[in-house]
């Protein structure tokens, strides 16, 4: 991989790397798209002088992720794949390209970390050895695409208007810089429903009917008043601490940063005002998002009503977490195993979303070409994206292809035969990315982190606040101040 890359400036370098972040996010297209590889690396040609500084294709293709998901989704979908290694570490194309793929787990920031160090470093790398492609996640994409490190997916990509023209708005927002220039492109939307059990429903509410459900949780009153009821029947309305955590997130008034100021949004104390009260009620389980104890509430055993996930969430947590028999010790995803086809989602109290994972270009490939195949392909042609939904129930990002499997008798068995995606058709364009910004990961998990003890009852508000206030001036030694609201 040839070509050169600008440093970051000092200044540009400290606002980036200064953001400590942890992540989340998961056909055949016909002989058209089967051709279309032979024909992208002519096609992008004129883009390579741009991107890499040669009109040469490379023959090694590197990309950085957190997990496998996109491996998956890469190997099984992209129609250009030819074989895959045993081991899975690399992925051999038609053409003769070896995709080798480098995955670093997101613990303890360590993706971002030794992303970070391997991009400040792509200048020296051997050819083979540079970044082509990588993913990141909504939470710290502009982290990457206001820096000189990722390519513009159109002027040195190659991809067109036309090429996104299906694509939903924020999915395209959240990736574009400062300037207007688009860095990034992603396979899926991630809008999110509330996921609740049909049996515990039937229990509090009468119906386990999805739009009966929803009458009784269209807002956070009603939300708060079902918790009640689900209470004096013996179940939790919640699991943990954080479940409802991004929908009240998702829909502050405006950014958590403002120049050196650190706004806390008044939204966000009324989530603390809610998980006090459940948990002081016995609302909810007293557990943590991703611990044991919160998955196995997902599970047989837990007496959880419901739980807000977008569409990753569902398809790739929560069906499996519903088996008794998990598919690694031979069970199989179908009734009977477990609480497997007794949930149901609707849309909750208010719209949110959750997740998704974006592919940017590294400045300094030389596989630009190859590049512009992969994200037109996986992110852009209906076939493939209508294809991906149909056999992973993954929410994918082409609005045509969505509204065509809405509109269709699509049924989800793990869902009791519900056609969720007609729901998440109605909610993803609804989604607002305004208010979005490069503090966003690293102030939410300090602000859920200081307000634990307080729930736990280990500190009064006044101590919450002042533990957030401390991590604020920690992790981000530029911001200078921290508003509260006045009620």
């Amino acid at each position: 991989m040839k070509g050169t890359m600008k440093k970051w400036t000092a200044a540009a370098l400290a606002a980036a790397m200064a953001v400590s972040m942890v992540g989340c996010g998961g056909g055949n297209s016909g002989n058209s798209q089967a051709s279309t590889a032979s024909n992208a690396k002519s096609d992008a040609a004129s883009t390579q002088s741009t991107a890499a500084g040669t009109s040469k294709e490379g023959k090694t293709l590197n990309i950085w992720c957190w997990n496998d998901e996109f491996q998956g989704q890469f190997n099984k979908f992209y129609p250009n794949v030819k074989e895959v290694a045993k081991d899975k570490s690399t992925t051999t194309l038609k053409d003769g390209t070896v995709v080798k793929w480098t995955i670093n787990p997101n613990d303890n920031n360590n993706y971002q970390n030794k992303l970070d160090a391997a991009l400040q470093a792509q200048d020296s790398a051997k050819q083979d050895d540079k970044i082509d492609m990588f993913l990141v996640e909504a939470d710290y994409a502009l982290k990457y695409v206001d820096s000189d490190y990722t390519l513009d997916i159109k002027k040195d990509i190659g991809l067109t208007d036309d090429d996104l023209s299906n694509q939903y708005k924020y999915t395209k927002d959240i990736v574009t810089d400062k300037k207007g220039v688009q860095k990034g492109t992603s396979w899926q939307a991630t809008p999110g429903l509330f996921a609740y059990r049909r049996s515990i429903a039937k229990s509090v509410l009468g119906t386990d009917d999805p739009e009966k459900v929803q009458a009784q949780l269209a807002d956070w009153d009603k939300f708060n008043s079902v918790a009640a009821k689900a209470h004096d029947k013996g179940y939790k309305m919640l699991s943990g601490y954080d479940d409802s955590y991004r929908v009240f997130s998702n829909n502050v008034s405006a950014p958590w940063v403002n120049g050196t100021t650190v706004t806390v949004d008044p939204n966000l104390m009324n989530w603390v005002k809610q998980t006090k009260e459940y948990t002081d009620k016995g609302y909810n389980n007293k557990t943590a998002l991703w611990d044991d104890k919160w998955q196995s509430d997902q599970g047989p055993a837990g007496k959880v009503f419901g739980f807000f996930y977008s569409t990753w969430g569902i398809n790739f947590t929560l069906v499996g977490n519903s088996l008794k028999t998990p598919v690694k010790e031979g069970g199989k995803e179908e009734v009977g195993n477990g609480i497997y086809g007794d949930y149901a989602v609707c849309k909750g109290p208010q719209n949110y979303y959750w997740g998704g994972t974006w592919m940017c270009a590294a400045k300094g490939t030389d596989n630009a070409g190859t590049i512009k195949d992969i994200m037109k392909s996986l992110t852009c042609n209906k076939d493939i994206m209508k294809s991906i939904t149909e056999k992973t129930q993954d929410y994918t990002n082409h609005q045509a292809a969505m509204q065509e499997i809405a509109n269709s008798d699509f049924k989800s068995k793990f869902l009791g035969g519900q056609n969720h995606i007609k729901l998440f058709s109605e909610v993803a364009p609804k989604i607002d990315m305004s208010k979005t910004g490069i503090y966003d990961q690293g102030m939410n998990e300090g602000f859920q982190n200081a307000f634990k003890d307080y729930f736990t009852g280990n500190a009064d508000v006044a101590k919450a606040k002042a533990n957030f206030e401390k991590t604020v001036k920690e992790k981000y030694p530029e911001l200078t101040d921290v508003k509260w609201p006045t009620t």
